[in-house]
């Protein structure tokens, strides 16, 4: 049987298993990784592109919420 990386004999599924596994438990005990710019990118051109993306998003929101008041309207 293969081994893995800390040299304990494991099969194919157990060699993923812990090595998704134990990153995850490692990932949760040091807390939340860094944010800073995350979100709106590192330039101002993702920044903006962010926005318009989320002006997008929100106008076809208000699109289809307006279509299903139109629907509900007695004619």
């Amino acid at each position: 049987m293969p081994k893995d990386k800390r040299g304990i004999e494991r099969s194919r599924f157990g060699r993923m298993w812990h090595d998704t596994f134990d990153d995850w438990f490692f990932r949760s005990m040091i807390g939340p990784a860094q944010t800073a710019n995350a979100v709106h990118g590192a330039d101002h051109f993702a920044r903006e592109q962010w926005k318009r993306d989320l002006e997008q998003r929100k106008q076809y929101t208000r699109d289809q919420r307006a279509r299903a008041r139109r629907r509900q309207q007695p004619h």
